[in-house]
């Protein structure tokens, strides 16, 4: 990984941190991660998912990644991994407006 990857290192951090095998639902852990983060925090996050986005991996390089990352079973929230990953994008940019 070099040094224009390194989004993957926080967003791999982030997604682990976050939503871990002992959360209560994705939506309580989302709202936990808003509402403890500075703005700077919730901005710089944004960014690194931004990037991940915009990045040459294929759809479903992105969709094992985020898999992989966080403790999520999807078909339970009847969302693709990507589908929830711009959710909690759309939910951080929402909150960055409010702080």
């Amino acid at each position: 990984m070099n040094e224009s990857d390194s989004y993957l290192e926080e967003l791999e951090d982030f997604l682990g941190g976050t939503f871990h095998q002992d959360i209560d639902s994705p939506e309580e852990a989302i709202n936990e991660f808003i509402h403890e983060a500075s703005k700077e925090c919730l901005l710089s996050t944004i960014k690194d998912c931004q990037d991940f986005l915009n990045s040459p991996l294929t759809i479903q390089e992105k969709e094992s990644f985020i898999e992989n990352n966080a403790e999520i079973y999807f078909p339970a929230i009847s969302l693709s991994p990507l589908q929830w990953f711009n959710k909690i994008i759309e939910e951080m940019k929402e909150a960055v407006k409010m702080k």
